[in-house]
């Protein structure tokens, strides 16, 4: 059983597989963050554009 966890401590097959699952999660994380940044702003802009296109299309008859 020791030399079953000797091996074990020694082996690096997965070390590999946790920076891939690391780097994915910042990446992840980073991605929502952006979107939570901007999503406030990217949804008044859309209600601006909205208005100022109702108002120009309901103003030409």
């Amino acid at each position: 059983m020791i030399k079953f966890i000797k091996n074990f401590a020694k082996d690096e097959d997965g070390a590999v597989t946790v920076d891939w699952v690391v780097l994915t999660a910042a990446v992840v994380g980073l991605g929502i963050a952006g979107v939570t940044t901007v999503k406030k702003g990217v949804g008044t802009l859309a209600s601006t554009i909205s208005k100022d296109v109702g108002a120009t299309t309901t103003g030409v008859e």
